[in-house]
């Protein structure tokens, strides 16, 4: 039997081995993901169902493009929760910036508070920090998005306004 034989199995082994784990390895190209395709668009929360009988609500407007989501928040509040300069007779508006992902039937969204420039809000009225929320996506079809807040159950129907189509760009 030949002595090399074993040797070179070895050798196939190894480089074999090598080129998985450089493939496997490999950096991960620096572009913006591509989102979902069905959510990718301007989505409007038109009314927010029983709001002339519930203390507070908020109505809702997301962007999403590619992987990216912009959401603007309109709150009306019967009840002051903050201080008299922030309260604004009960209606004021919240702006957050950053990424979703859907895993199965849940919309994750991971974003910072901002002013409605979209650049970080780091002190004033209002929430600051992060806007983490998930959302069971419970219906959706061409022009219709149904979300359900998993930390508080409220629904959010949202309408479609504007179609985008995802452009990448680099990070």
């Amino acid at each position: 039997m030949n002595k090399a034989l074993p040797r070179l199995k070895g050798f196939y082994i190894i480089l074999f081995t090598f080129s998985i784990l450089l493939v496997a390895c490999s950096p991960r190209p620096n572009i913006q993901g591509k989102g979902e395709d069905f959510m990718q668009g301007v989505w409007n929360e038109d009314s927010v169902a029983f709001s002339n009988k519930l203390s507070n609500y908020t109505r809702h407007h997301f962007k999403f493009t590619c992987d990216s989501v912009y959401i603007d928040m309109v709150t009306h509040s019967k009840v002051n929760l903050y201080e008299d300069s922030c309260y604004n007779n009960g209606i004021w508006k919240e702006y957050a910036k950053g990424v979703y992902a859907v895993r199965g039937d849940t919309l994750f969204v991971g974003a910072t508070f901002t002013h409605a420039n979209y650049k970080q809000k780091i002190s004033g009225c209002y929430r600051i920090g992060r806007y983490e929320k998930n959302f069971l996506i419970k219906k959706r079809s061409a022009d219709t998005l149904s979300l359900e807040s998993l930390s508080d159950q409220r629904e959010i129907k949202l309408i479609l306004k504007q179609k985008i189509t995802c452009v990448q760009k680099e990070l």
